[in-house]
């Protein structure tokens, strides 16, 4: 079996397109495209006039004489995750004055671009593939809807999924972040959601199990991330910035307790490698998503042993 894995894309169409590409390119017989799904922000585009347009990417206005020059606009924030949405200045007006209407758009935005994904997974992911897409700590549950009512895509929380013979079991949350995410909880609370996926699977015998655990096991050089300080900046030593393990003590309690097979994990983009705890191989694919550049793992099983490379498109 050859899984090709990836995370993280944040709402770009680019690194998406590539994920939905990947299976073939690579031969996988599944494809696990694993959250944060959603993109940070919403990019509002001002209509002027009837030919004249603006928006201030970063601050900075940039204006739009031609539809052209607006069309290639839109589809470069969609590609760095963004949300683009054309509005009159009556219309953000409004938004801005109405409690809660910013928040409801959001999600209007997120749940399109989560529609057009998983059309586009189907379009262009042979059928023979099996296909599984999950959320992460980052993705509104607005869009959770979605991948459950598709036909094909797998949704893979709170069950135990058969992926040819290998039972996979998944955790979307990651422990406390700086960033207030929807789905992140304390460590003691992580290890009893561990706790309950582990208690799904039928057996005694965890050899086989493969584990889609969004945060990757503390101190395992799959979670080395700046440290920030309070004011959430990045925290130097003279010209170098600091780092530390950032990743779940209680994933990494449970790998070594169960020793599963493989570990299937994404979060810390920066940290991209592989490594084994115990018996376990454990793989970060990481994410350049603004960039474009989708990074991904193949992994092999045969037999009950596994062997995963890095790839990057």
């Amino acid at each position: 079996m050859r899984i090709f894995q990836a995370c993280d894309p944040h709402g770009s169409q680019q690194t998406w397109d590539k994920m939905c590409r990947a299976p073939k390119v690579f031969k996988a017989d599944v494809a696990m495209m694993l959250g944060d799904l959603t993109g940070k922000a919403i990019m509002p585009i001002i209509q002027e006039k009837e030919d004249r347009w603006y928006a201030s990417p970063q601050g900075k206005k940039k204006t739009f004489k031609k539809e052209k020059d607006l069309e290639n606009f839109i589809k470069f924030t969609k590609d760095e995750g963004f949300y683009p949405k054309i509005l009159t200045e009556d219309e953000l007006a409004h938004l801005k004055e109405t409690p809660g209407s910013i928040k409801a758009l959001f999600q209007e935005l997120m749940v399109e671009r989560m529609q057009e994904w998983v059309q586009m997974a189907n379009e262009k992911i042979p059928e023979d593939v099996i296909v599984i897409v999950s959320p992460g700590n980052d993705d509104d549950y607005s869009i959770d809807e979605v991948i459950e009512k598709d036909e094909r895509i797998i949704y893979p929380l709170k069950k135990v999924i058969d992926v040819r013979g290998y039972p996979l079991i998944s955790l979307e949350w990651v422990n406390n972040t700086p960033w207030n995410t929807h789905r992140e909880c304390s460590e003691e609370e992580m290890l009893v959601k561990l706790e309950a996926e582990f208690a799904r699977l039928d057996t005694n015998d965890y050899s086989n199990v493969l584990c889609n655990f969004h945060d990757p096991p503390f101190n395992s050089g799959l979670d080395i991330a700046p440290t920030l300080t309070e004011d959430f900046k990045i925290k130097k030593s003279g010209a170098m910035e600091v780092v530390g393990p950032v990743g779940g003590k209680s994933v990494r309690a449970v790998i070594e307790k169960y020793e599963p097979l493989l570990g299937m994990h994404g979060h810390i983009h920066e940290s991209v490698g592989y490594r084994s705890i115990g018996r376990t191989l454990c793989v970060n694919p990481g994410s350049e998503y603004r960039e474009g550049i989708l990074k991904g793992f193949i992994i092999n099983i045969k037999d009950g042993e596994v062997t995963a490379g890095r790839v990057e498109i």
